[in-house]
C-alpha cells in the first residue's frame, strides 16, 4: 500500500523558518493544466527540489513535505499527475484514483515535471533541481533523470525500477539507466518483497552504466515506512531524511 490519507511525514517542522506557500495551476507544454502545490524560502539562491507523490497524486502528505523542504532552504513544487484526466480541483480521500493511473503517461508527466522546473528556474535558468519520489514516485523520479531534464539529482523512495508502462509508455527504470545524467539515491524498504526482487538488476545495471547512486535498504521497514504514525520505523524515516537533506548537499554547488 502507498501513504493512507491522513499520512503525515515524519519530519519536524522548524520553528521561526521564514517560508511562503500556497496552491498552483501550472500548464505543460502540450497545453494541460495540473494542479501543483509550492513552498518557497527566504533564501531562494538555492537548489529546487520537485516532489512525485505515489498514486494518490497530491494531497495533505506532500505537501507537507514541500514545507519540510521549504523550511530547510529549498523551494519545492510537489505535483499532481491527474490533470489530463480528474482536473485541478482538490479531491476528496476516498477518491478512485486507479482508472487515473493507468492513463498517466511517460510523456505526459516528463511534460508536467518540465513545467514545475520550469517555474523554479524562472529566475535563473541554471538553478539546480532534484526530484523526490515515493512509490510510483520514487520510479518516476528516477525516470526523470534519464528524461533530459538538466537535473542535478533524483531521489525515489520504494519506487519500483523493474516495472514497465508505469507510466504508459515508459520502459522499466532498469532498461534506461544508460540515459541517466546524474546521481540517484535509492531508498528501500527491506520487506517490500516484490520490489526488492528487482533490486539486484537494477544495481548490477547502474554499476555497469557508470551512473553515480546511493542504494540504502531498511531492512525491517515496509512500503511506505516513511510516515510519522509508523514510530516502530522512527529511526530509518530519521536516517532517510538525513540522506536526503545530505545527497542534495552533496551534489548541488549552491
Amino acid at each position: 500500500m502507498c501513504f493512507p490519507p491522513d499520512a503525515v511525514p515524519p519530519v519536524p517542522p522548524l520553528r521561526g523558518a521564514s517560508i511562503d506557500h500556497r496552491d498552483l495551476v501550472l500548464t505543460a507544454a502540450d497545453g494541460t493544466d495540473f494542479a501543483a502545490f509550492e513552498a518557497t524560502a527566504e533564501d531562494a539562491a538555492r537548489p529546487g527540489v520537485i516532489v512525485l507523490p505515489d498514486v494518490r497524486g497530491l494531497f495533505r502528505f506532500y505537501e507537507e513535505l514541500a514545507l519540510r523542504f521549504a523550511e530547510r532552504g529549498y523551494d519545492t513544487i510537489a505535483i499532481d499527475y491527474f490533470g489530463r484526466t480528474a482536473g485541478v480541483a482538490k479531491r476528496d480521500h476516498d477518491w478512485d484514483y486507479g482508472p487515473h493511473v493507468e492513463q498517466v503517461t511517460h510523456d505526459g508527466l516528463k511534460a508536467d515535471v518540465a513545467a514545475a522546473a520550469a517555474r523554479l528556474r524562472a529566475d535563473d535558468p541554471d538553478r539546480e533541481l532534484f526530484t523526490v519520489g515515493f512509490c510510483f514516485g520514487g520510479s518516476n523520479s528516477w525516470h526523470q533523470a534519464a528524461n533530459g531534464l538538466g537535473l542535478s539529482g533524483a531521489i525515489g523512495f520504494y519506487g519500483h525500477p523493474g516495472r514497465p508502462d508505469r507510466p504508459k509508455g515508459a520502459a522499466a527504470v532498469t532498461d534506461r539507466v544508460g540515459a541517466i545524467e546524474c546521481p540517484l539515491l535509492v531508498l528501500m524498504a527491506g520487506l517490500d518483497e516484490a520490489i526488492m526482487a528487482a533490486v539486484p538488476d537494477f544495481e548490477a545495471a547502474l554499476h555497469h552504466a557508470g551512473v553515480t547512486y546511493e542504494l540504502v535498504t531498511y531492512d525491517d521497514a515496509p512500503h511506505s515506512f516513511f510516515d510519522r504514525s509508523f514510530e516502530q520505523h522512527a529511526a530509518a524515516s530519521a536516517d532517510a531524511w538525513d540522506r536526503v537533506l545530505g545527497f542534495i548537499a552533496e551534489h548541488s554547488e549552491s
